[in-house]
């Protein structure tokens, strides 16, 4: 048998007492004792002196029972003392100071560098477990910390303030104060130890490059080594990442950080790039951001000057003044622009025709502008110019062309044919639109251009806008024609004047004369006309309740030859209506009722009184206004309500109201009662919403039968209206939840004997019509017969 006993190190003396069967008369103990353990002859396990579970934690002993003569009788029983730890070691960092350096900006929580301390306790127990903190940094800016650690590692890392701030320049030492504590720094009776650490800050090589310019085509060997990145620390893995997407991304890294452009660029393709180097660690997590890396494509003169267009087009007035600019002839070049790669001059090499002579222009050499340079141009020597352009910058040459065409100047005023077109007459109903005189002038300029195309204007003669002119353009022919309706009783006599002008103005110290005016007299005749309303469509609103008589609305209108009018009205169909034939007032004559037809519309007829009787009619509209004046009513007429007999239970069933007078928008609010009072032992109405109600029964004792339920309905209006209506209501034999009635013979429909007398009578009427028939047939058949018998003696023999 094994005997274990666990101790504290300041437990009693006594452990244990062994006991032995005779012969053993004493007790004897082997193993570990290290001079601490006995045991007495009578079996009493004991130790004599304080355990030390750091200096051996566990004790294998064996104790023997002997007998008088030294021999074993019993045993040996082997026995195992731990001894059980507790809290009398103090933890002690392996080193009183520590040194360490970070880099500024490392990447917050990475650790770069430890702390260490030990604790002899048993570390399975709350005694050696260690807690390591901070207590504190020096210097401390703005009271935050700058550095974190790992409470069970002792790892020291930056917080994210301190990635940020840290800053070698403005202090690159600090001095932190580490403490650890045992009990898992839980126990107020736990130790402590402490040790300071100093960091020297490091400046950050994690750098976004400098711009890196390229020369475009560049004709050396690929991949060419354009710029570095570099991470603090050895063994980072180096990317880059292209957020642009490009289909063929024309640069790559190497894991020195040596950053290579794999082609050629073309600047004209694309001008820069920025993409971005990363450096992550052996898990493929990111060591800090990325950096910018940005590059330019240096240009290079490898493209010609283009011209704008095939052939450049302008246009000089002749009898311009030497120097005027004519025009500028722009080219392009795509090189980079603001360098001598895309600087164009310009030269003109050749000129067609060379009339009156040669260099008649010149061009700014770096504009690109052209001037009159030789003389005035006439457009009789020469209506157009070609001219030859050499575009050229340090390396490339491109000939344009320039057309210069010549145009005639408005030096020449049009010239009417003749001055006076005479009187017209027009009846005043004349159609809009028509035309009714063509006129015409001249102008000796160059055809179908700007000078020599001709308007027409009336300046005098036609104030209110009655006529207008239109030119026709290939012949420049003047159609006058009926812009507004003429009036005889505005105006009798037009005195029209026209002017001829040009759309392009007179060339200084030209002007238009008399020459350019033209007259002629309108003369417009009276035509009886109808007479004409103040307005197509006369409105009024009255409320529908009005007494027979009240005015209405009224209507007005004129005759333009001021004859009087007489009114009358068409398509009163209600007959609600009257018009006063001399003022046009309209009064009513009948009620009017909203609810038959709301909005009432009929024609009014203004007639001359005298003269021809000439008519026009107009509309009038009258708006009528509701009044409560209609009961509710139900919606429908209810046939179908039942119950089925017996009732097993009261029930109930709905019904819906409805009202004809014109409904507010919250709808109608109607009010229900059983209209009896004798009724209501019996019967129940509830009601649903502002247009539905229950009718419910209050017991079941009810007969098979009809009952007709009166229902009183109020629609709470102004005034308020009442209506009863009765309610059928069934109590019947049920089939299948349907109500069963025997059929009952309906009126009209025949019985029994008298179906049988009616077919029996039928039947003697179809026997004397076919007897009839058969008879007049063998009478008809018998004439037949004597007919051939007369014929064959008369028929002459046949052989």
């Amino acid at each position: 048998m094994t005997t274990q006993a666990r101790l504290d190190c300041l437990c009693l003396l006594i452990l244990y007492l062994f006991k032995a069967d005779p012969p053993a008369v004493t007790f004897v103990l082997t193993g570990e004792t290290d001079g601490i353990f006995q045991i007495q002859p009578d079996g009493l396990l004991y130790h004599n002196k304080a355990l030390d579970r750091e200096t051996r934690a566990v004790h294998k002993l064996q104790v023997s029972a002997l007998d008088a003569h030294g021999n074993t009788v019993e045993g040996p029983v082997p026995i195992t003392i731990e001894v059980k730890d507790i809290n009398d070691n103090r933890p002690t960092f392996l080193q009183t100071n520590y040194q360490g350096s970070v880099r500024q900006n490392s990447r917050p929580g990475k650790p770069f560098m430890y702390v260490n301390a030990t604790d002899l306790d048993d570390p399975a127990t709350p005694n050696g477990q260690l807690i390591y903190q901070i207590i504190m940094q020096l210097p401390k800016i703005n009271d935050v910390m700058y550095f974190q650690i790992n409470n069970k590692t002792g790892a020291i890392s930056l917080t994210a303030e301190g990635s940020r701030e840290l800053d070698p320049i403005k202090n690159p030492f600090y001095k932190l104060v580490v403490s650890v504590e045992d009990m898992g720094g839980q126990n107020e009776h736990s130790f402590s130890d402490s040790t300071s650490v100093d960091i020297t800050v490091q400046e950050n090589i994690w750098k976004a490059p400098e711009p890196v310019e390229i020369e475009e085509n560049s004709t050396n060997t690929h991949p060419i080594k354009i710029t570095q990145v570099r991470w603090n620390d050895p063994g980072a893995l180096y990317s880059l990442m292209d957020k642009e997407k490009l289909p063929k991304f024309p640069f790559s890294i190497d894991q020195e950080g040596d950053i290579y452009v794999t082609q050629p660029l073309d600047r004209e393709e694309k001008d820069s790039y920025v993409f971005y180097a990363i450096a992550k660690d052996e898990l493929g997590k990111p060591l800090a951001f990325p950096l910018k890396v940005q590059v330019k494509v240096k240009d290079i003169n490898d493209n010609p000057p283009t011209c704008p267009s095939t052939v450049t087009v302008f246009e000089v007035q002749e009898n311009e003044q030497i120097g005027s600019n004519i025009g500028t002839l722009t080219a392009h070049d795509i090189d980079e622009e603001n360098t001598i790669n895309s600087v164009l001059g310009y030269k003109i090499v050749d000129q067609i025709p060379k009339v009156p002579r040669d260099g008649l222009f010149l061009v700014q050499t770096y504009s690109g502008t052209f001037q009159l340079a030789g003389q005035s141009l006439k457009k009789q020597d020469t209506p157009q110019y070609n001219l030859t352009v050499e575009v050229s910058d340090k390396d490339f040459k491109t000939l344009c062309h320039v057309q210069i065409n010549i145009i005639d100047i408005n030096d020449q005023i049009p010239i009417f044919e003749k001055s006076d077109y005479g009187n017209l007459t027009l009846p005043e109903d004349t159609a809009v639109g028509s035309i009714i005189l063509t006129i015409q002038a001249t102008d000796a300029d160059e055809p179908h251009t700007g000078s020599s195309k001709i308007l027409y204007r009336i300046i005098q003669g036609d104030s209110d806008g009655r006529l207008e002119v239109e030119t026709d353009l290939q012949t420049n022919a003047g159609y006058v024609k009926v812009k507004k309706p003429l009036d005889f009783e505005t105006v009798a006599v037009h005195n029209i004047v026209f002017q001829a002008e040009n759309p392009e103005p007179l060339v200084s110290g030209v002007q238009y004369n008399a020459s350019s005016f033209a007259s002629f007299r309108l003369i417009v005749t009276d035509v009886n006309e109808t007479p004409q309303f103040s307005q197509q469509v006369f409105q009024a609103k009255v409320s529908e309740d009005v007494p027979k008589g009240t005015k209405v609305g009224n209507v007005t209108a004129k005759d333009p030859e001021g004859l009087d009018i007489s009114y009358s009205l068409r398509g009163d169909k209600r007959g609600w209506l009257r018009i006063d034939p001399v003022t046009g007032e309209i009064f009513s004559v009948a009620p009017l009722d909203r609810e038959a037809e709301s909005l009432y519309r009929v024609e009014v007829v203004a007639t001359e009184v005298g003269g021809s009787s000439l008519s026009s009619t107009a509309n009038f509209h009258l708006a009528l206004t509701d009044v409560n004046d209609n009961p509710p009513r139900l919606v429908k007429e209810y046939t179908g309500l039942f119950f089925c007999y017996p009732p097993k239970e009261p029930g109930s069933l709905i019904f819906e109201a409805t009202d004809d007078d014109q409904q507010l928008l919250r709808g109608p609010h109607f009010t229900f009662s059983l209209g009896s009072e004798s009724l209501q032992k019996d019967w129940e109405v509830s009601k649903i919403n502002g247009t539905h109600a229950s009718l419910s029964t209050k017991h079941t004792n009810f007969e098979e039968k009809v009952y007709h339920i009166p229902i009183r309905i109020n629609d709470g209006g102004r005034p308020p209206l009442e209506g009863t209506v009765s309610l059928p209501v069934t109590f019947c034999t049920c089939v299948e939840e349907r109500c069963f009635q025997p059929a009952e013979r309906l009126p009209g429909i025949p019985t029994v004997g008298m179906a049988v007398g009616i077919l029996l009578t039928t039947f003697l009427v179809i026997g004397i019509i076919l007897a009839v028939v058969f008879i007049r047939m063998k009478r008809n058949k018998g004439q037949d017969n004597v007919e051939r018998a007369q014929a064959s003696e008369v028929e002459p023999l046949r052989n």
